[in-house]
């Protein structure tokens, strides 16, 4: 892993460290990632298991993000009602899933593959450092965005 607060170099497979807690790889370019997101604690506040609420700009980022190709994947901890609960959330607030605790829709989990989700990028509130706001994730995606102003 290299240390870097330059935009990532996309012509190596390394994965580069953006912040001290967004790891992005170089297989893709800086568009049309796939980029797993935990729901308990990263779009909502932690109050497992019930939902907790809306973490400021999450879900407009999330949308933000997907309107610029990338998918997205909810990689979380819940399961089972607590799981279905979880992506009706956010199915009502407007999200769609790429997949759900899955590397592709296909993919059906059995002990043979890993359990890690396969993505370039990985937002969760457990990472070292804790969670940065939704804008600072957005433009370490999105770097050459510019900032709003109202």
């Amino acid at each position: 892993m290299v240390a870097s607060n330059q935009p990532p170099d996309h012509k190596t497979g390394d994965v580069l460290l953006l912040s001290s807690n967004i790891l992005v790889t170089n297989s893709l370019k800086n568009t049309d990632m796939i980029i797993a997101v935990d729901f308990d604690g990263t779009i909502v506040e932690h109050r497992y298991p019930a939902i907790g609420k809306e973490l400021p700009f999450a879900i407009e980022t999330i949308k933000a993000l997907q309107k610029k190709q990338h998918q997205i994947i909810l990689w979380t901890f819940r399961a089972g009602k607590e799981l279905d609960e979880a992506v009706n959330y956010c199915k009502k607030k407007g999200i769609e899933f790429y997949a759900v605790n899955n590397s592709y829709p296909e993919e059906q989990y059995d002990d043979t593959i890993s359990r890690k989700i396969n993505a370039d990028l990985y937002i969760d509130d457990r990472n070292i450092g804790g969670l940065p706001s939704w804008g600072e994730i957005y433009h370490m995606i999105c770097p050459n965005e510019p900032v709003r102003r109202k």
